[in-house]
């Protein structure tokens, strides 16, 4: 994406008090049909509009909503996403929808959102919820004697779909075999179990919990070892810029300190121009005497080579912040890194 988008639509005088904005709300959309949010249809997909449903409901328990699930050519694919254009792929039927008005919500994971391509014309990003937990988790197939990818020998078949996974755990454990598994989390943990091609698998611990499995994560890979992709554990809640009640409705949702970090972090990635299969991290937090702080990687898809960067700035600045990272990524080799990896 080239930019990072806020809410431009006009600003309504919308009420402050939480028994007046449910009148409001419940006024301005009784005599419409009810609003269609639309999501990816894979069980945490589903997950994650349900949640946005139920958020809705505490808002405007008065407005009617309605989830409509969309099959993407990202979930039906079951080969290497770059056949297919990337990570959107699992975006462009549900922006096809928004756009056309077959939906009115869209409801994206921020880490599924490519950095290479320009946010379809008409839409915003009204909303993003408050960050869950970033951490990724090593999940060990049923029956297996360990417990720590530390304790594996050498050789021991690992599975993730993520070449930035790959790459950090190739940095950490260069002896592992690390191959590429597809498919929605639940299909991936019964292959696990069922084939037993592989001895762990390595998840989003927030994903893991939001399909009610998180009991398998095993162990929690620190971030010094795993650093989070980019929009890691953020849900963001796009509509068209013209439905200027529902950018207001979905604004009581936005959660301000995870907008500030999502805006340094998709800066950065903006800024790198990365590619589907290049292995970029990003992380930003508030550190405790109030500062942004943002942690940025490059690497080679086998972690051989990488491009570190971490910066702090004032949170009132995530886009420079942003932008500094990217540009002393760059300046370390990252360019050089990213056009290397075949896509």
């Amino acid at each position: 994406m080239s930019e990072v988008a806020t809410t431009t639509a006009a600003k309504l005088a919308v009420p402050s008090q939480p028994a007046t904005v449910t009148a409001y709300f419940g006024q301005m959309f009784n005599d419409r049909p009810p609003l269609k949010i639309g999501s990816r249809t894979s069980p945490m997909a589903m997950s994650q509009a349900r949640q946005v449903q139920a958020m809705l409901a505490e808002v405007t328990p008065d407005t009617p909503t309605e989830i409509v699930g969309i099959e993407t050519s990202g979930d039906k694919w079951m080969g290497d996403l770059a056949q297919l254009g990337g990570k959107g792929a699992f975006l462009k039927e549900i922006d096809r929808h928004l756009i056309m008005g077959g939906i009115d919500i869209a409801v994206h994971c921020m880490k599924d959102v490519p950095g290479d391509v320009p946010m379809p014309e008409g839409t915003l990003w009204a909303a993003y919820l408050a960050r869950e937990d970033v951490h990724d988790v090593a999940v060990f197939r049923e029956g297996s004697q360990y417990v720590s990818l530390e304790d594996v020998p050498p050789g021991t078949p690992i599975g993730t779909s993520a070449v930035r996974r790959k790459a950090q755990l190739l940095k950490y454990r260069p002896d592992l075999h690390v191959d590429r598994i597809r498919g929605n989390v639940n299909s991936r943990l019964a292959r696990l179990d069922t084939e037993k091609q592989f001895e762990a698998l390595v998840l989003a611990r927030s994903g893991l919990r939001r399909i009610g499995m998180e009991h398998r994560a095993t162990e929690v890979l620190p971030l010094e070892i795993m650093c989070p992709p980019v929009g890691a554990g953020v849900i963001g809640l796009q509509c068209r810029t013209g439905d200027s009640a529902i950018a207001e409705l979905l604004r009581l949702l936005d959660h301000p300190e995870t907008r500030t970090h999502i805006t340094a972090e998709r800066t950065m990635l903006s800024g790198l121009q990365g590619h589907c299969n290049s292995p970029i991290a990003g992380h930003a937090t508030t550190t405790p005497d109030g500062q942004l702080s943002l942690h940025g990687m490059v690497f080679t898809r086998e972690g051989g080579k990488f491009a570190y960067a971490h910066e702090w700035d004032a949170p009132e600045r995530p886009a420079e912040l942003g932008a500094f990272v990217s540009a002393t990524l760059l300046r370390k080799g990252a360019r050089g890194i990213i056009d290397g990896i075949p896509h």
